[in-house]
């Protein structure tokens, strides 16, 4: 393993900012907001960017293993409910929600990102506590017995899409969209 080098103050600094930058540019317009944006909006040159982020990869796997350990509490949070059922449809509430106030979340969410593996472990991790979640709401016997952890991850790239309508229409329209959704899971329904 390969010490970890140390940068100077100014180094650290930009990287800060690209950091800042890439972070609230990705929120505000998704991951295919052009480097030369998050550089101009960081106040560094190109050169600059490329010398602490060479790829795009490079900004997800430092930005978004962290916002995705918010999953992790979701699902602690919604395993805590007494109510499997209550459990469950509010994790799915949080989770879309969170889609909702972040647009590169919500592509991170929806995308195969095979190049950014620290993304892809966190994503991994967080479907745990979904497993869990799924297999409560079928012994609580009001969850469709047929829908699995596959069909969330379907879900979720469904609703991705509407969200990013909804986002960039201004609506709110996901959260009726994932009410009709949830009625229809309910064992029986």
């Amino acid at each position: 393993m390969a010490p970890t080098r140390t940068l100077r103050a100014d180094a650290a600094r930009n990287r800060e900012k690209l950091l800042d930058a890439a972070t609230r540019l990705f929120a505000e317009r998704g991951l295919d907001v052009p480097m030369e944006h998050i550089a101009r909006r960081a106040g560094v040159s190109i050169g600059t960017l490329y010398a602490h982020f060479p790829t795009r990869e490079a900004f997800f796997e430092a930005i978004f293993p962290t916002r995705l350990a918010a999953l992790e509490e979701l699902g602690r949070a919604a395993l805590a409910d007494p109510d499997p059922w209550q459990g469950f449809v509010g994790y799915l509430e949080n989770l879309f929600a969170m889609h909702a106030e972040d647009h590169g979340l919500n592509e991170v969410l929806a995308r195969d990102l095979p190049h950014a593996a620290g993304v892809v472990k966190s994503c991994r991790q967080g479907a745990g506590h979904a497993s869990e979640l799924i297999d409560r709401a079928h012994a609580d016997g009001r969850l469709r017995a047929d829908f699995t952890l596959a069909d969330l991850s379907t879900l979720t790239r469904a609703m991705a899409r509407v969200i990013r309508d909804s986002i960039d229409a201004g609506t709110d329209e996901w959260r009726r969209f994932l009410a009709i959704y949830i009625d229809g899971l309910r064992a029986g329904a």
